[in-house]
């Protein structure tokens, strides 16, 4: 059986994107279920593994290698893309050129992807202060494989064994958020997670809809009734399709642990509805992913972690996840 070639983005390079990077070439249980292709700078990565004391021996590809090689790669490997000086990278620094050598990172792995030259991208943690100072203003990475994958529809997913959530709206501000409400974006994420729950847990899976506001709006007493006028008839509208859905769920009790053992999936309103729950319950496994790209897309569920990094104390355990999902999926495309 062929192993999907998975790009792995080394995110920030003066976060600890380069530091879990390094883990993962090292692991041998990854390697067992796919090949991964770290897309970054092998001179950062040689600069860390020489300050927290790890070896790296992977095998170093230059762009034009790449072209050459790609696919017919046998081993973990790394895609040189000299995009900053290993030198000149300060560790847990907001700098525009790191900024920019992360961007380039994913707009490589993007490409990639997109040429089939590998099966699946996950990607490492980036700073967006720092991506913004380098002139490239997108709230995350998410927004960044919709536009440059011309995505139709998408929507950001986080999964975990213990919860899992999609978001109607993700990197706004909350006055934001009930502009961009709409029956069609509420359904379309409904529509995107239930493809994706099928492909995970291969079968139609049980969905819940979390309300706006509190209380799920209390019959139109709090909010601009928001519940009965885009999320209700989302709900319905997906009922008529043959989905198992329930909902508005008042979002304070929506992840109580009994509903959360029969629901395979939470539809979120805004970030913090879902990424609180998830963080508590499952910081070091939850894995997020990009449905609706046409190319597989994972990634950690955690930043840059500036006040460790380049200090060996960094937990590879989501990089992990991200990987074994990306492969997982490939699997089931």
């Amino acid at each position: 059986m062929t192993l999907p070639r998975i790009a792995i983005t080394m995110g920030d390079p003066s976060g600890i994107g380069p530091e879990v990077c390094l883990a993962i070439l090292r692991e041998e249980r990854i390697r067992e279920v796919c090949l991964p292709i770290v897309f970054g700078d092998a001179g950062v990565l040689e600069r860390v593994a020489g300050l927290v004391g790890v070896p790296f021996d992977a095998r170093v590809l230059r762009p034009a290698d790449w072209q050459r090689d790609c696919r017919s790669l046998s081993e973990p490997a790394v895609l040189d893309l000299g995009r900053i000086d290993a030198a000149a990278v300060r560790p847990a620094a907001v700098d525009a050129g790191c900024g920019e050598a992360a961007y380039q990172y994913v707009l490589a792995a993007i490409e990639a992807g997109l040429g089939r030259q590998v099966d699946a991208v996950t990607t490492g943690p980036l700073n967006k202060e720092a991506m913004h100072a380098a002139g490239h203003h997108y709230p995350g990475q998410t927004e960044l494989f919709a536009e440059r994958m011309g995505a139709g529809r998408s929507c950001m997913m986080l999964t975990s064994p213990e919860l899992t959530c999609s978001f109607v709206t993700v990197h706004v501000g909350y006055s934001d958020v009930p502009g961009l409400l709409s029956v069609e974006r509420i359904l379309d994420v409904i529509d995107l997670t239930v493809e994706g729950m099928r492909r995970i847990r291969g079968r139609e899976p049980r969905l819940a809809v979390c309300g706006l506001n509190p209380h799920a709006g209390e019959n139109g007493l709090f909010g601009d009734r928001e519940e009965e006028r885009l999320i209700v008839p989302a709900i319905a509208a997906a009922r008529a399709r043959g989905i198992q859905i329930e909902g508005p769920l008042p979002p304070d009790t929506a992840f109580l642990a009994w509903r959360r053992a029969q629901t395979d999936a939470f539809i979120c309103m805004y970030h913090d509805q879902g990424h609180i729950p998830l963080k508590a319950l499952a910081f070091e496994t939850a894995i997020n992913t990009t449905l609706g790209l046409p190319v597989v897309r994972t990634s950690v569920d955690h930043g840059t972690a500036f006040d460790i990094a380049w200090q060996g104390r960094a937990n590879p355990s989501s990089l992990f996840e991200a990987v074994r999902l990306a492969a997982r999926l490939c699997g089931e495309s």
